[in-house]
Formats: C-alpha cells, structure tokens, sequence
C-alpha cells in the first residue's frame, strides 16, 4: 500500500516542512488529493468527489521511496498507538469500509453483513463489531469461518454451502451489506438477503456490470449504493478510530528494495492480506 498510501516522518528542512507544516517526528500518511477547491463539489465541502482529484502513485510520486513531497491537504495525523506500516493499509482499505459503514443508516445492533474476508472485508468485519452492529462474515468455504469469529463476526455464512440470501432472511434481513468482493455475480447473490429499508453498500470494483431484481428493491424499499474511500479528514479519523478500538490489519511487510516480490505475491493472491514496503 506504500505506493498509493505512504506513511512516515515529517522533515523538519527544506520543502518536506514548509508543504506539512508539522513538528520534525509527526508522522503523516498522504492518499486522494482535491486540488482545484472551485469546482462545484469543493464549493460544496464535497471533497471527494471533486473533479481534478489527483492520486497519489498516479498522478504524482507516491511511496515507492524513503522520501517524497506531499501536498498538505492530503495529510493525516497519525496516533502514537498505531504503527506505520497499520497506517498505511488503513489509510486505503480501513477508510474504505470504515467511512462506508459510517455514513450507512446502520445503528448499533443493526444486522450488518461483510461480504469477503480479504484486504478490505477483514477490516470491515472488525468495525462492523467495533461498531456494534450484530455481524455477518459471508465468504465462500469452511476456512475462513474461524478467522471470522476471530475477527469480530457474529455469524459466518459459508456462500458455497447455502444461498447467502435466503441465509440473511433467515437471520432477519440485513440492515446493510457491505461488499468488498470483485465479483458480479457473487455481489448479485446477496441482494436479496436486504431487509426492509436495507441498503448494499458496494466498495470492491467488479469487471461486469451486477444484475439486480429492481423490484425487489422497490418492494423492501432497499437499495444498492457505491462508496470510494474518503478525504484526509476521514483518514485521520479512521485511524483515530482504529487506534482506540483496537483495529489491525493482517499484513505482510517487505523490505522496499524486495518490491518486485511483493508484488508477485500480491498478484498470485499468496499475501494475507495486503503487502506493505518498509524502507
């Protein structure tokens, strides 16, 4: 994640200090940047989807190096309890399902249900349950039921084994589902398992357009939506959140001159679940 999302030290010289305005040692992580402030949705205060946003590895230097130069409006402070290499997948996969959740009509005790238990569902489950939602962990197979449990999930439904929506019914309908998972067709099996006024809330970025029963949804009043990620605000407070519920991800690290390893192994699907450089 360093690429897209890099975490570390601020320099107390030169330009690095002037751009974070920052004591030498306060750690700030840097990802989506608006950068006109006068388009409509700016003037809005709707930051995120502004209409020149710029990314950090794509359209400037992101983290692929020991240093780099970051735009102040990008920046997160980062609590003293969390580890950088934490930050760095936090500031891409936890503000995602984080700033999902949040913004959802979910209340506590709410049934909420996570689609997939990789890079961005194993994070969703544990605020999910941080949360106080009554949590469903849906992945397909047996193995991760355990890692599930572990991870805050109330209930595991094996997609394999059961139709995932007759199995939320089952449970009373789910109140939001949020998605993590690729997949069309996997993000269309679980639809129906929406309860009244019920909302899935899509993060993963599937290939294919989903299939969806539209009167289903005009009959439960439910809905499908999209959420992508968030503002540096919402980084901070996702990571002020993570520090103080204990949230963690599961990562793997690597030393920043082995990157073409890690990439391999992110690519193959061997990295459990996201690979982080350390320079």
């Amino acid at each position: 994640m360093a690429r897209r999302h890099a975490c570390g030290d601020c320099a107390p010289y030169g330009h690095h200090y002037g751009v974070c305005k920052a004591r030498r040692g306060n750690r700030k992580p840097r990802g989506l940047t608006p950068r006109r402030f006068t388009c409509e949705a700016c003037r809005r205060g709707d930051f995120k989807n502004c209409d020149r946003t710029l990314v950090t590895g794509l359209d400037f230097d992101g983290g692929y190096a020991e240093y780099l130069t970051a735009p102040r409006e990008a920046l997160a402070a980062v609590p003293d309890e969390l580890d950088a290499v934490d930050a760095a997948l936090l500031l891409c996969a936890g503000v995602t399902t984080f700033n999902g959740l949040r913004n959802s009509d979910g209340r506590p005790g709410d049934l909420v249900a996570v689609q997939g238990i990789g890079g961005l569902g194993h994070l969703g489950i544990q605020y999910a349950h941080r949360a106080g939602f009554e949590t469903v962990a849906l992945s397909r197979g047996s193995d991760k039921r355990e890692a599930a449990h572990e991870l805050g999930a109330d209930h595991y439904i094996d997609t394999e084994a059961e139709d995932p929506a007759e199995a939320l019914q089952d449970l009373g309908g789910a109140d939001v589902i949020l998605t993590t998972v690729p997949s069309s067709e996997a993000i269309a099996s679980v639809v129906g398992g929406l309860g009244d006024n019920g909302d899935l809330i899509a993060v993963g970025t599937p290939g294919d357009p989903v299939e969806v029963n539209i009167q289903e949804l005009i009959g439960s009043r439910s809905s499908v939506s999209g959420w992508a990620s968030g503002t540096a605000i919402d980084s901070q407070e996702t990571l002020e959140f993570s520090a103080l519920r204990d949230v963690t991800p599961d990562i793997e690290t690597f030393d920043l001159e082995d990157v073409g390893e890690a990439y391999e192994r992110m690519m193959s699907n061997e990295v459990r679940f996201r690979a982080v450089l350390v320079p």
